[in-house]
């Protein structure tokens, strides 16, 4: 069968053309903020209350005997070190008011026995707390100590020279020169002030200068003094040892350098980790003083009398076998720093 061709002659067209608008629709979306027209109040900032601008501190016990302090805010705090009986950190910090659930961490310095040996029993008996030091300075207290490997299920690796927090406190941890494993130091930032501490240090390198010069608050090792040292008992090998720069820093060595890096901003300074044998706190105490003097500056005691609060410093020896007191830091005034950066 033909098909039939099919044509649409003398039917009616349709004017398209009409139809045919600029496409006027923006190459890329608006973004609309659905909130501008709202009424929505924006919150302001409030002042923190003088409560929770307190830095508290207080050393459990420093030397070869034993090493640990508490550093906190209202809010919790963290231990430094845990070379002193767990019981005995329990207690103390209950006798300054602190309950242990406010403890959030404990920090280890190196792998050194006077530092680490009750921290698996503290954290044992406190189990929301958490360890943090390098993955160094675990395999070193596993390789030296009888620490059960457990440890590991509590432990919160930190690397050097990177922040991180725990309750109100930045931590920045540093290098210095021992002859533990992975030694390190730390500094603790809180409401624009530095609390810095290095213990166990045979000389102040580089990067531990940077932190400890900006410290508000620093606790520096005085191990020794060189003529006792020299005149002791120790054998001669361990005397060597004693004195390389990874072994511990003399009372000269710590007057000068802190002669060097005081300034107004650095309000307290705690001399840690004194040799029984081959130290006293007085011995200590007047090189630094000294030194501090000779750039004539009125050093206090740190007892918190009126003729302290006169002083440009604040001196103390930490006690080897007991806590010392409660510090509570307060707020400081502009630094000279800020007061230059407004100016």
């Amino acid at each position: 069968m033909a098909r039939r061709k099919i044509t649409f002659e003398g039917q009616m067209k349709l004017p398209f053309e009409e139809w045919e608008v600029l496409d006027t629709r923006p190459t890329k979306p608006v973004r609309r903020n659905v909130y501008a027209a709202a009424e929505i109040p924006v919150p302001e900032k409030k002042e923190p209350l003088p409560e929770d601008r307190l830095l508290y501190y207080f050393s459990i016990g420093s030397g070869s005997s034993g090493n640990s302090c508490y550093v906190g805010t209202r809010k919790g705090g963290i231990l430094i070190d845990a070379g002193v009986k767990a019981d005995i950190i329990e207690s103390t910090l209950a006798s300054n008011g602190i309950d242990m659930k406010k403890v959030v961490g404990v920090l280890l310095t190196h792998d050194h026995s006077d530092h680490v040996r009750y921290v698996y029993t503290l954290l044992r008996n406190h189990r929301h707390i958490r360890l943090y030091c390098t993955n160094r300075v675990l395999t070193g207290i596993l390789r030296r100590h009888s620490i059960s490997k457990r440890i590991k299920d509590y432990h919160s690796p930190i690397f050097k020279e990177i922040p991180f927090k725990l309750a109100d406190l930045e931590i920045t941890a540093f290098e210095v020169p021992h002859d533990g494993v992975d030694n390190m130091g730390f500094s603790i930032t809180f409401d624009d002030r530095n609390f810095v501490l290095a213990t166990d240090l045979g000389a102040v390198k580089e990067r531990a200068r940077h932190y400890m010069s900006r410290a508000n608050y620093l606790v520096i090792e005085a191990n020794y003094d060189l003529r006792m040292l020299l005149n002791g008992s120790y054998p001669e090998y361990l005397k060597a040892r004693i004195q390389t720069e990874a072994g511990h820093m003399d009372n000269v060595a710590t007057a000068a350098f802190l002669k060097e890096i005081v300034n107004p901003d650095l309000k307290n300074i705690f001399l840690c980790h004194l040799s029984k044998d081959n130290n006293t706190p007085q011995k200590a105490l007047k090189a630094v003083r000294d030194a501090l003097e000779e750039k004539g500056l009125k050093v206090g005691n740190a007892e918190d009398t009126l003729e302290d609060r006169k002083s440009d410093v604040q001196l103390m020896a930490l006690p080897r076998f007991e806590s010392s007191r409660l510090f509570v830091f307060r707020p400081l005034g502009k630094s000279l720093s800020q007061k230059e950066g407004e100016e």
